[in-house]
């Protein structure tokens, strides 16, 4: 395992997850709800950021890695999976769009893995509407973990909506990858 920048903020972004799961089992004694939640939206903010950074930082810098091509996408899962299962525990989100998001995930990596062994990993690359639904959720996270009204603007209600549209995307895109691994039908 070469260590370079992109490969550092990825272990950053992996080491952070629990940080972002403990700041909600402080006594809110020591650490009141409303910074409990500002605490958790800017770790998991912040580990957003460095995902896109790296992979721009480790292209920019001429650092890829399979290595680094390996872990990148896994930290993202943990990160998403253990903010999901924080939101269900926190009755911020509803077990079944977790499961179908975390599920989808862990299906499209299987799919992924089993389409490089037969040599057809391009044919389940991401796409844009997997980059639309990525996108739903990093914003939809956030907006959750956040929860408290900032004045007028209810972050839980666009959260809501945006997990929604991300858990429907999720299930659109798992079925066109599942379409594109699938052998062609003769006839």
């Amino acid at each position: 395992m070469h260590l370079n920048v992109p490969n550092i903020l990825t272990w950053l972004r992996i080491v952070m997850i629990p940080v972002v799961v403990a700041v909600f089992y402080v006594p809110e004694s020591v650490v009141p709800e409303h910074s409990q939640n500002l605490v958790a939206t800017v770790l998991f903010t912040a580990a957003a950021i460095t995902d896109w950074f790296d992979g721009w930082l480790a292209r920019k810098l001429g650092q890829t890695s399979e290595f680094g091509a390996f872990l990148d996408p896994v930290a993202d899962k943990l990160m998403v999976a253990a903010a999901l299962i924080m939101l269900v525990e926190l009755n911020r989100v509803g077990a079944p769009i977790a499961a179908i998001i975390i599920g989808r995930e862990i299906a499209i990596s299987a799919l992924r893995e089993w389409m490089a062994k037969l040599g057809e990993g391009k044919s389940v690359a991401v796409n844009l509407l997997g980059k639309i639904k990525t996108a739903a959720q990093m914003i939809a996270i956030p907006l959750l973990l956040y929860h408290d009204p900032i004045g007028p603007f209810d972050p839980q209600a666009l959260g809501t909506i945006l997990i929604f549209a991300a858990a429907a995307l999720t299930l659109f895109s798992m079925f066109y990858y599942l379409k594109l691994a699938s052998p062609p039908t003769s006839r």
